[in-house]
């Protein structure tokens, strides 16, 4: 009777150290398991979050392809405003086709110059894109085809800057013939440079309204840029540099006749 005691003993110690070994195991596995789901999760977050990236990516490509596939300088007329009023955009007296968005067309290196090299016909040499050895320039119109005068604005943005190349770069708009320069100020003195009127911001070059529009009128713009190397920010930094801008031709308000 005492030995069968004893294997009763030994008996109950095995299972009991079984269900503990099993208890353990469980606890092990449910660890284990909940490691697993951890690391499950934590992958299943990366991958969202790799995709986030991924589309935003994609998104900034189609955004900046768009902008740069226009080249370096458009010029937009607001449809809304020519519905409107009647104020129409084209690029030839000879093909008046009318049009939203115009396009100037690049250049794909472009050295500094100095506007005495320019040539004097700039403005009537041509219609439409008329570029030269390191300058750009685009001529086109407006025409007031309602029954009103009207008030318009006009501006030309500064979209993208690469290496501060506006730092010399010029601007010159001829409006029916009469042309101005505009160029960024002195960086030291934040005077207009020589034979220029300064920017008007940080963002526009000009922003400048054309009021009395009368029907039947026609205005003529001619636009020409170039980087100026007599300007004393014109220096070697620059080198490599772009700037892509963009004329917007917009309506305030009508002026209606009585």
């Amino acid at each position: 009777m005492p030995k069968l005691k004893e294997k009763s003993n030994e008996q109950m110690t095995k299972n009991k150290t079984n269900t503990k070994k099993g208890k353990m195991n469980n606890y092990e596995k449910n660890l284990k398991s909940d490691k697993i789901r951890e690391r499950e999760i934590k992958i299943k977050f990366l991958k969202i979050a790799i995709l986030i990236a991924i589309l935003f990516l994609v998104i900034i490509y189609f955004i900046l392809r768009v902008v740069y596939q226009l080249g370096d300088f458009t010029i937009t007329l607001d449809p809304q405003g020519g519905l409107r009023s009647g104020l129409v955009m084209y690029e030839s007296l000879q093909d008046k086709q009318e049009k939203e968005i115009l396009k100037a067309d690049e250049l794909e290196f472009m050295d500094n110059i100095s506007v005495n090299w320019l040539p004097d016909n700039l403005n009537d040499e041509a219609d439409g894109g008329h570029n030269g050895e390191n300058y750009i320039a685009y001529t086109f119109y407006l025409e007031n085809q309602g029954p009103d005068p009207i008030d318009y604005w006009y501006n030309i943005h500064i979209d993208d800057v690469v290496r501060n190349v506006d730092k010399a770069v010029r601007v010159m708009l001829y409006l029916n013939g009469e042309a101005t320069i505009y160029a960024k100020p002195n960086e030291t003195t934040g005077d207009a440079e020589t034979g220029t009127e300064k920017f008007y911001s940080d963002e526009y070059v000009v922003m400048k309204e054309r009021a009395g529009f009368n029907p039947g009128e026609i205005d003529k713009f001619t636009i020409v840029i170039w980087i100026e190397g007599d300007d004393p920010d014109c220096l070697d930094p620059l080198i490599g540099g772009e700037m892509k801008m963009t004329m917007q031709i917009t309506e305030e308000h009508n002026k209606i006749t009585e």
